[in-house]
């Protein structure tokens, strides 16, 4: 079986499973065969499919095999295979879920290979320690990243409007949005996707206002209230259609291919830095990368620098030496970085970050200087988030349309958010 990952199977809400083997990639009898499990876009899959090629031109006598999912459908798959016993060698971790597993006892200690064959000392104390749970190393940072506002900015410029800048207010984002509705450019084009779904979004307007989304301990860090604002605010956002209608917004499926940029229905979106890549390579007109907009004056910081996503090896892979020297290869060896180039975020190796730079692409060199921009003014890396958090990502999305449905109304979304999602993490 071969790749077969198209626009069409990924419009589908990624309902498709997208597997193949490393037929064409390495060698049919090889000595050492491992599966290679991931989440993410088509040029996620082309760079992880060309990092693995490299790899297998080295290792003759090492075959990889690879499974790529939507995000909403990986966690399902990877959470049924490990409870069948069938887990893949290799995962690709994200921080949300990474105390899960590894509590769970279902992931590799990385820590008595560092600095033997996982040589990553050059990360930093900080990039290392975002993949320990309680002391040990069960995930290695693939890429520095944070949530971002993507802007077409033909479409943007087409509309007149001043263009979008680090700093804006979520007034001045609001009142910009609409009147690029208002111009009329594009025949059913709004300013901005609707983000009240969006829990990264989320999160940084928590976090502007001294809140976030969990405590130290695994509690909700944020009141119905709060909430609440935060649906109002995107009503707000529909009624002067500074954003996308509800029916419009229902038709993203929280992948790259399905948001409002890609789609060709509004001039922003939401996303993680190292998605722009990605969301650049779907359209021919040229996006620009911004922070999100704040409360304004003594408003406090809302993003916060992250592992775009981590690789971790399970715990009961029959051969974890030779996963763990392919993981380091990803994000150490010259040949295996290029290949990946920064679509999982900037390389926290900074020798890996100084060969990488002068050949990159304009989409990549303009998320590395995003992160430098945004690098002064981030808060500190929250707290993992808790078993059963999860869930309320997904929950924040069915309430969400609800509200913009018109099936509830702000308020009583709040109470509704705060009560379920309350439950998911204690339930854990």
């Amino acid at each position: 079986m071969t790749l077969t990952i198209d626009r069409r199977q990924l419009l589908a809400g990624m309902a498709a499973t997208v597997a193949f083997s490393s037929i064409g990639l390495g060698r049919a009898n090889a000595a050492t065969s491992m599966r290679f499990l991931w989440w993410g876009s088509k040029e996620r899959t082309d760079r992880t499919l060309a990092a693995i090629k490299a790899y297998q031109g080295k290792n003759a006598d090492v075959s990889i095999a690879g499974e790529s999912f939507g995000w909403d459908n990986y966690w399902t798959r990877l959470a049924t295979q490990t409870a069948g016993g069938n887990a893949p060698d290799l995962i690709q971790m994200d921080y949300r879920y990474i105390f899960e597993y590894a509590r769970r006892g279902t992931l590799l200690d990385f820590t008595p290979y560092m600095g033997k064959s996982l040589a990553i000392d050059d990360f930093g104390a900080p990039n290392i320690d975002s993949g320990k749970v309680d002391g040990k190393l069960y995930g290695v940072n693939l890429g520095v990243n944070s949530s971002m506002a993507a802007v077409n900015t033909v479409a943007w410029a087409e509309a007149g409007v001043e263009p979008m800048h680090d700093g804006m207010t979520w007034d001045q984002f609001a009142e910009a949005c609409a009147k690029v509705t208002a111009a009329g450019k594009r025949r059913g084009f709004y300013g901005s996707q609707d983000a009240s779904g969006v829990e990264p979004s989320f999160e940084c307007w928590l976090r502007q206002r001294g809140k976030a989304l969990y405590t130290n301990d695994g509690k909700l860090a944020f009141e119905a209230k709060d909430a609440a604002d935060w649906f109002a605010f995107w009503g707000h956002m529909r009624d002067i259609k500074a954003c996308v209608p509800a029916d419009v917004q229902a038709l993203d499926q929280l992948t790259i291919e399905t948001n409002m940029i890609a789609l060709r229905k509004a001039a922003v979106c939401f996303a993680h830095s190292n998605q722009f890549i990605a969301i650049q390579g779907l359209g021919k007109e040229k996006l620009d990368i911004f922070a999100y907009p704040n409360p304004g004056p003594g408003g406090k910081p809302g993003q916060y620098l992250k592992p775009s996503m981590l690789m971790s090896v399970s715990a009961t892979s029959a051969n974890k030496d030779a996963a763990v020297a392919f993981v380091n290869y990803l994000v150490e060896d010259p040949d295996g970085t290029k290949a990946l180039g920064v679509e999982r975020g900037v390389p926290a190796s900074s020798k890996i970050r100084g060969l990488l730079t002068p050949d990159l692409d304009a989409a990549s060199k303009q998320v590395v200087d995003y992160i430098g921009r945004l690098t002064p003014q981030v808060g500190a890396l929250p707290p993992s988030p808790p078993n059963g958090a999860g869930e309320n990502a997904f929950l924040l999305k069915k309430i969400a349309e609800e509200v913009a449905f018109g099936k509830t109304s702000a308020q009583d979304a709040g109470t509704k958010f705060v009560e379920q999602a309350a439950a998911n993490v204690t339930r854990g």
